[in-house]
């Protein structure tokens, strides 16, 4: 006997094992039973059971069915459910009718009804654990050119994420009354929150006033030329957010904020250690620089331990990175919330990351590919998404520095997917750098004037945003501890608009 012929022997037809997708028609019937019997059977287990979950099509359609009777106040039992139902089709020997019947009959207890709906569910995961395990075989046995190995990691990474997160790993049409039932549940929540805000508040009041906060799913875009102070305003807006963290446990044992949020930091730019040095001068007021040079006095060390002791417990992850692509940033991200928890996600900044595709020789689109893969991610973890940005040098060469939509720069694609745009502008930067060079200069007692004027002030504008006005927002700028800070009283006239 040949090789072919041994190989042919040994998978005989009576020797062949067909493995059925894991199910239990059992269970089923019980919970379908139990809610048909008693309707409260149905609220035991509808904040976590889906119709897709059921493993058999007329289960699925029957407690979709039922459900959407008992949410109209209505009772869902044999009678009421079987006119949404194909009239003519057979279970076994039975009609539908006959089988709806049977199911209230063999129906003993709704007591176990929330088991019956965990095993269920379950069930599910594991055939949609089957199916990525074979997506992710038939894929490396094929090898296609557009997706590399690296991708289908990242990939399947996505689809486990999603599947530990909802349940379910394919998306779909939502039904418009859960969307309702979703934004009521988000106006609780701003009710019960500190500072009555819809969205997590940054620590900044007044620009929480203008923005309710930072809403899930935004992409944020904040945006100035260097020197500006983004990236201390982002700390700043992190680190508060970290701080004033608050958990609350959920029904199915999770953790949830209800004050700030545990915060996720991409710093591309500068390593960890300069980054806690920021937010540790910040909290301390004892300026980074002397920090750096080790020029600081025992009471300032003292400060310097005790903040350290502080922040150990604050929920801020830096990941320090450099040229980190928008798949692995995506990657990444999944991962902190799966094992940690993320409510906020900070990149600093959008230019130095690279896109994933064969776009990268073409700077716009790679751009595009980062700000609409960032704007996808965020809806996907429904997380607040922080994005830094330069701006194009156009701004220095007009007579009025103030920032617009059009200097963004390398693309029109970050105004595009931007839910709100903010630009840092501190006049102060660009009049202290136009000093006259001699004291007895005519101009210089103007300048020193406009220079008084402006000096620790700093201006974020509002440029756009999508759910809310746009404006300008008066902040306190401390250079020395690179801190935004409300202005002590922004009713003085040299405060005001020009």
């Amino acid at each position: 006997m040949n090789d072919a012929a041994r190989k042919i022997a040994a998978v005989a037809p009576s020797e062949q094992h067909y493995r059925e997708a894991p199910n239990n028609i059992e269970a089923e019937q019980a919970l379908l039973g139990a809610i048909l019997m008693n309707n409260d059977a149905y609220y035991r287990v509808s904040d976590f059971l889906k119709p897709i979950h059921l493993y058999e099509p007329l289960h699925r359609k029957i407690f979709e069915v039922a459900g959407d009777i008992i949410r109209m106040g209505k009772i869902a039992n044999p009678v009421t459910i079987k006119t949404f139902l194909k009239a003519d089709e057979k279970v076994g020997d039975m009609t539908v009718s006959q089988y709806l019947a049977s199911l209230v009959s063999n129906a003993v207890t709704v007591i176990n009804a929330e088991d019956y709906g965990r095993a269920i569910y379950d069930l599910a995961l594991r055939r949609a654990l089957i199916t990525i395990g074979e997506d992710v075989v038939n894929i490396a046995y094929d090898a296609p050119l557009d997706m590399p190995p690296q991708s289908q990691i990242e990939d399947t990474e996505r689809r486990l994420f999603e599947l530990a997160e909802n349940g379910r790993y394919d998306g779909g049409f939502q039904a418009f009354n859960d969307a309702v039932a979703l934004a009521i549940d988000m106006a609780a929540v701003a009710k019960e929150r500190d500072g009555g805000l819809s969205g997590i508040s940054t620590g900044i009041h007044s620009l929480d006033s203008k923005m309710g906060g930072l809403q899930r799913s935004d992409l944020i875009v904040l945006a100035g030329r260097p020197g500006m102070g983004k990236t201390s305003l982002a700390t700043n807006i992190a680190y508060n957010i970290a701080a004033s963290y608050e958990g609350e446990v959920q029904s199915d044992g999770s953790m949830k904020a209800k004050n700030g949020g545990v915060v996720g930091f991409y710093s591309l730019e500068m390593s960890s250690e300069q980054l806690a040095t920021r937010i540790i001068s910040e909290q301390t007021e004892v300026s980074s620089s002397k920090i750096r040079r080790g020029d600081i006095n025992d009471a300032d060390f003292e400060k310097l331990v005790a903040c350290s002791r502080m922040m150990q417990k604050v929920p801020l992850y830096i990941d320090q990175t450099g040229g980190i692509s928008i798949a692995q940033l995506s990657a990444r991200a999944r991962r902190l919330k799966r094992q940690r928890g993320l409510d906020v996600l900070v990149v600093d900044y959008i230019q130095l990351m690279t896109g994933s595709g064969k776009s990268s020789d073409n700077r716009v689109q790679e751009i595009t590919q980062i700000t609409t893969g960032l704007k996808a991610l965020g809806k996907e973890l429904n997380v607040p998404i922080i994005a830094l940005s330069q701006l194009s040098r156009q701004v220095e060469s007009r007579d009025d520095k103030r920032p617009q939509l059009s200097d963004l720069r390398e693309s029109g694609s970050i105004e595009q997917d931007a839910d709100v745009v903010l630009f840092v502008f501190r006049e102060e930067y660009y009049v202290k750098n136009s000093e006259p060079r001699d004291i007895h200069d005519p101009k210089y007692p103007e300048w020193e004037a406009l220079f008084d004027k402006v000096k620790g002030t700093a201006d974020v504008i509002i440029a756009k945003q999508r759910h809310g006005p746009t404006g300008t927002v008066k902040l306190a700028f401390q250079a020395e501890f690179t801190r935004f800070a409300e202005l002590a009283d922004p009713s003085f006239t040299q405060y005001e608009e020009h």
